[in-house]
């Protein structure tokens, strides 16, 4: 995956909507920041959709957009040209297309503002939220070293995603 002008977006992006995250890119590989720059563009947003209207029915179409864009992806054919989707289709797998999709569902929370009712609905959100693009970015980097014996990886029961195990 190529730094085009869309990457540049993404990347543009990131330095202004989450500088943190966008340090974290730029101190991975080169040949894998576009695929993070994508990934965490979309992430940005999506999480800023619910918050920039105060009418929840913009902010559900703002990510129903999100939603269909991925499921663009996830059919393997032709996506909408946009900065962060196009990129975006280049950098996923069907399966981290779906995962995605399952994060812009957990994201329709924050429109209503409705507070958590327990430690476990919190929990679910977190692991629907940051815990599904963490996944679907460490996945687009590629199989790591299964040699590994400080962190391993397996599927946790909630959502299937990694989890710590010692």
């Amino acid at each position: 995956m190529a730094f085009s002008d869309d990457i540049f977006a993404c990347a543009r992006l990131l330095e202004r909507g989450d500088a943190a995250r966008f340090r974290a890119v730029m101190a991975a590989p080169a040949p894998v920041r576009p695929k993070l720059f994508a990934i965490f563009a979309f992430n940005l947003e999506v999480a800023r959709a619910p918050w920039v209207t105060q009418e929840p029915m913009i902010a559900e179409m703002r990510l129903q957009w999100w939603q269909d864009a991925l499921g663009e992806i996830a059919a393997g054919g032709d996506v909408r040209r946009h900065e962060v989707v196009t990129p975006l289709a280049d950098a996923l797998s069907v399966q981290a297309a779906e995962d995605l999709r399952d994060l812009v569902t957990a994201r329709r929370w924050d429109i209503y503002r409705e507070p958590f009712t327990d430690a476990g609905d919190f929990g679910s959100y977190l692991r629907h939220t940051s815990g599904r693009l963490l996944r679907v970015a460490a996945q687009a980097l590629g199989p790591g070293d299964s040699d590994c014996k400080f962190f391993h990886c397996r599927p946790c029961a909630d959502c299937g995603g990694p989890s710590a195990a010692a």
